[in-house]
């Protein structure tokens, strides 16, 4: 263990292609995207655990790993995810959850001399009426959409929690925050599922069945911003790379959709052809999240995936699976 008394270097050290690292949550849909681009690019030193293997909410157990694997980098892209109806749900659970894996992950990267950390929010961390686009700067400056404020506060901590470490101790610890994504290992049932699966499943659903409708969320009116989830692997290891700075930096493609439009999309890809009704029971959450992307683009990156492009490559590969 390094003596704590003294600040770490924060000379961003290149990625060695058999440096050890670790992908915390590497089966998740993130975490997964982030392993892939890692293999296709030759580094081969990765570490995974499952959550049956490794419980990051225990600090003990998240100690003694890193005690043992002493990883060069960690990315944490470990955590309770779940769309408006999930969050609102377990709150409880939504809160602690992530709050004790990134404490857990973060204290122990410092302690055992993790020379990166890279650590992923939310877009969700903004206030619910924040100016659009919404800049790195809006943090904190109003109150929180209630439906999803638990996981909010969890992930504002985590970016919190790698600035104090930067400042105290000299730890490189970064965060970035991603828009909405979606991809490969997306999560499709409906009780938990963000809107973008969620409707991907209602629509194939109702064109296998026949059916005369599909019944979407809210009033349709609510614009959201979409990520392709090999799109963020490629910005997070450009980050890894090339940025070295306290603060959230924004991930997205800096477009939007309304959520009606976005069913019109989907409604297209899937090949349905029946009637999109509205259920106005349900909340629409924020009305508008689109992130300003401008720093990162500033530094070179830039979104490659179209989404009417990432949702046909999405559907392709589900349509004749079993995948609910």
């Amino acid at each position: 263990m390094p003596d704590l008394t003294l600040k770490m270097s924060l000379n961003n050290i290149n990625m060695k292609l058999d440096n050890k690292i670790y992908i915390a949550g590497h089966r998740g849909m993130v975490g997964s995207a982030i392993t892939r681009k890692l293999k296709q690019q030759g580094y081969k030193n990765l570490i995974n655990y499952t959550s049956a293997e490794l419980d990051l909410r225990d600090q003990s157990d998240v100690e003694d790993m890193m005690a043992k694997e002493k990883p060069d980098y960690l990315i944490l892209a470990a955590a309770k995810v779940g769309g408006i109806q999930a969050n609102n749900t377990f709150r409880a659970e939504f809160l602690y959850d992530n709050l004790m894996i990134q404490t857990n992950l973060i204290n122990a990267a410092y302690k055992h001399g993790v020379k990166k950390l890279l650590f992923l929010g939310s877009s969700c961390i903004y206030p619910k009426m924040a100016p659009q686009p919404m800049k790195e700067e809006y943090l904190l400056t109003d109150v929180l959409e209630s439906t999803n404020e638990p996981y909010a506060i969890a992930k504002i901590a985590g970016i919190k929690m790698c600035d104090a470490y930067r400042a105290q101790y000299g730890c490189n610890f970064i965060s970035a925050m991603p828009t909405n994504l979606y991809g490969p290992n997306d999560n499709y049932n409906l009780n938990t599922s963000h809107v973008l699966p969620a409707l991907i499943r209602k629509f194939h659903e109702a064109k296998k069945d026949k059916k005369a409708e599909v019944v979407m969320w809210g009033t349709g009116t609510p614009k959201r911003e979409f990520l392709h989830v090999d799109d963020l692997a490629e910005a997070c290891l450009f980050m890894m790379k090339n940025y070295d700075k306290p603060g959230q930096i924004n991930i997205g493609s800096g477009e939007e959709v309304s959520i009606a439009e976005l069913a019109q999309i989907i409604g297209d890809v899937v090949g349905y052809n029946g009637k999109i009704v509205n259920d106005l029971s349900k909340p629409d959450g924020t009305p508008r999240k689109l992130m300003d992307v401008s720093k990162i683009q500033a530094m070179g990156w830039h979104h490659t995936i179209q989404l009417k492009e990432g949702i046909q490559k999405v559907y392709s590969s589900l349509e004749d699976q079993d995948w609910y």
